[in-house]
């Protein structure tokens, strides 16, 4: 292993693609979204190319933009992220197994034994990407009417992850001693209790799955406001960032680390990877070729619909070739509305060139040869602007196997990507420590 700081890469895979025309480009498996074969393979390009994990966002709703946008949307069919990452795990052997789970329209206990599951199917590779859901049509789907109050369901993810991980420590790691010849499968003083009282939530425990191989999957975060950096500083591990450029990218490690020494916290156990579409060529000029046919793809009612969701607003009834106009907060996603008012301020670009960039893709990418963009890489490992990146591929399989056969080899040259896995479980690819019980002293 090299003694240079190493990249650490995850996959967004959504499961396949953000850009929203990815399907439509020449060569592209339209049905890769719902198809397993295909996400399988998937999934072993990326272990093959020796990626952290394999990460898997999800959303709660189909009805979450207009018609004419949502007919265009390879989107609206996917799997259940608890179900399809199972399967994944016995077709792989090292490739971490990341998904989203839900602060605020999910149960602890659900949450608790879901992850739990997984890490013990998978041999210790799963993750959990904390969210606080707040898109208001997912409400619709769970009994509500709107949403929660953005700060709230930050308080409410707090004490959800402190009733999660309590659950996670229900058992010591030598509970169960199942002695056949007396006929005692565990051992009653290795067993908390957790008869959590709080706020939010009320649950009694313990958890019906042993203490996960890991002692807890690794704990994912991505919120870029002030109340979801402090709480990344206080309970995350791998944060996926959203920094547009390296200069902000910078700011945001600097900011979320110094809050973490603050805390008492080693800045080394949190691995900060912003998100990074990338696009592959055999020259720059090429690679510039296929962003521009790619882009070139995305409608206008798919790009106005996607500028919605970012802003929080209803962008169609906008000029769409005005500037963009003042866009207050709201109870929406912060990050996404501040990311595309800073690109309009720095732009000057109209509603439909914002609209076109918010359905193609609108933060941090780099296009260019395998060269041109492992300098990029490099420069941002150095110059602290992350720990690596969660990569976004421009297409599927075509943009997938060009990095990992092209771009790959490239950061292992520099000896600042690994050549193989160097342990078995995701805390170990990733260098974090396995989290002490808080209930039971470690043997």
């Amino acid at each position: 292993m090299s003694s240079r700081k190493q990249l650490r890469l995850g996959a967004f895979m959504r499961p396949v693609g953000i850009h929203t025309a990815w399907w439509r480009y020449p060569g592209a498996y339209p049905d890769a979204n719902f198809n397993f074969n295909h996400i399988r393979r998937f999934a072993q390009t990326l272990e093959r190319g020796k990626f952290d994990a394999f990460f898997m966002a999800d959303h709660l709703a189909v009805l979450n933009m207009p018609i004419q946008a949502l007919k265009r949307s390879a989107t609206v069919t996917s799997f259940d992220p608890m179900i399809l990452l199972p399967a994944l795990a016995t077709a792989t052997t090292h490739l971490g197994l990341i998904a989203t789970g839900s602060t605020t329209f999910d149960a602890p206990y659900h949450v608790a034994r879901r992850f739990s599951s997984l890490d013990h199917l998978s041999g210790g590779r799963a993750g959990w990407n904390i969210v606080t859901t707040s898109n208001p049509d997912a409400a619709l789907n769970f009994g509500l009417d709107e949403h929660m109050e953005h700060d709230e369901r930050y308080r409410r993810a707090r004490e959800f992850y402190d009733v999660v991980t309590g659950l996670w420590d229900s058992w010591a790691d030598d509970a169960f001693i199942r002695d056949v010849e007396e006929g005692l499968y565990f051992d009653p003083d290795k067993l908390h209790v957790l008869d959590h009282k709080g706020d939010y939530f009320k649950v009694r425990g313990p958890l019906n799955v042993a203490r996960p191989l890991q002692g807890y999957p690794v704990i994912v975060q991505a919120g870029a406001s002030e109340t979801g950096r402090q709480f990344a500083a206080e309970v995350a591990e791998v944060i996926f960032g959203s920094s547009l450029d390296l200069a902000a990218a910078k700011k945001f490690y600097a900011d979320v680390k110094g809050r973490m020494k603050k805390l008492g916290r080693d800045p080394d156990h949190l691995k900060i990877l912003p998100g990074c579409f990338v696009v592959v060529g055999d020259t720059d000029d090429e690679a510039k070729a296929k962003r521009a046919k790619l882009d070139s793809l995305v409608h206008y009612d798919s790009g106005i619909a996607s500028l919605s969701i970012q802003l929080g607003t209803d962008a169609s009834k906008f000029d769409p070739d005005k500037p963009l106009p003042e866009i207050p907060q709201s109870n929406a996603s912060q990050s996404g509305r501040d990311r595309m008012v800073e690109i309009a301020k720095q732009t000057g670009w109209t509603v439909r060139q914002l609209a076109q960039r918010a359905g193609s893709y609108y933060g941090n990418a780099m296009v260019g040869t395998p060269k041109t963009i492992a300098d990029q890489m490099e420069q941002w490992l150095d110059e602290e602007g992350s720990d690596g990146f969660n990569m976004l591929f421009s297409h599927v399989p075509g943009g997938l196997d060009e990095f990992v056969d092209k771009v790959v080899p490239e950061l292992q040259r520099r000896g600042i990507f690994r050549r193989d896995y160097e342990g078995k479980t995701l805390r170990e690819n990733l260098g974090l420590p396995r989290p002490v019980n808080r209930f039971f002293a470690q043997t």
